[in-house]
């Protein structure tokens, strides 16, 4: 089973699901070029395509014949882009609070699209309190100062703050239109998967979601919001593993 975080946070975001999950299955987790501590070559931007070829050589690199694939935020598009344009094989999608169907862009996404030299060159101390707060609102639960700082520690500094303007400025849903119009090819099972709080990307786009693939299951989490899997780790591994099935995977 391979795990792709979406933005803007990283593969930290799946600590509380991975112990569950891989009591019966080998679990893959790994962060997107541009994010944690994955760093990118001058000149190299992180879009939704690139993560898409760098998922696909992985899954080679791993040797993995049909892993689950589980994409969460833009890693649901990166998902499905893998699987749809660059012929990932997989034996089930999962895709949670997943920014596939456009358009995708919360407003204050488009803001910092719209003007990103100006969020460059503010203040690192004013940037901090507004990514701050920014992150915050993408859980339900009240997310603790060191949990923040874990995410937010990427973002740090000029260098943080250039990274974070980076994925804000590749990330479109260009990448994402020619798997949206193949989903109505998509066989293999998926499990369409959402917080019930999400004040990001809502349930109904989850909904519009799980209609547009054929057999989809669609499933809500209680009491969380669009990071389901930071808000309510437990309930999130229990979908997953009632999706895929708790036989163990040959190593």
């Amino acid at each position: 089973m391979v795990l792709v975080h979406g933005a803007p946070s990283w593969s930290y975001l799946w600590r509380g699901v991975v112990p569950s999950l891989a009591r019966n299955h080998t679990v893959y987790v790994w962060d997107l070029p541009g994010f944690g501590d994955s760093q990118l070559a001058p000149g190299v931007w992180p879009s939704i395509e690139l993560q898409a070829r760098t998922l696909a050589e992985l899954v080679d690199h791993w040797g993995l014949s049909e892993p689950g694939l589980v994409g969460h935020d833009i890693g649901g598009g990166i998902v499905m882009r893998a699987h749809l344009i660059e012929q990932v094989p997989t034996r089930g999608l999962a895709l949670l609070d997943a920014a596939v169907l456009g358009p995708w862009n919360t407003p204050f996404t488009e803001h910092q699209q719209r003007y990103p030299e100006a969020y460059r060159t503010m203040p690192e101390n004013v940037f901090a309190d507004v990514i701050d707060k920014r992150l915050r609102s993408a859980c339900h639960r009240r997310m603790s100062d060191e949990v923040a700082e874990a995410y937010l520690s990427q973002w740090s500094g000029q260098l943080g703050q250039n990274r974070w303007i980076d994925q804000v400025v590749s990330v479109s849903f260009d990448d994402t239109r020619e798997a949206v119009a193949k989903l109505d090819q998509v066989t293999a099972p998926t499990l369409v998967l959402w917080g019930e709080q999400d004040q990001w990307l809502n349930t109904t786009t989850g909904d519009r979601l799980a209609a547009a693939i054929p057999g989809a299951q669609r499933e809500n989490i209680a009491a969380a919001g669009h990071f389901v899997a930071e808000d309510n780790p437990n309930d999130t591994a229990d979908a997953l593993l009632r999706f895929f099935g708790q036989r163990p995977t040959a190593t």
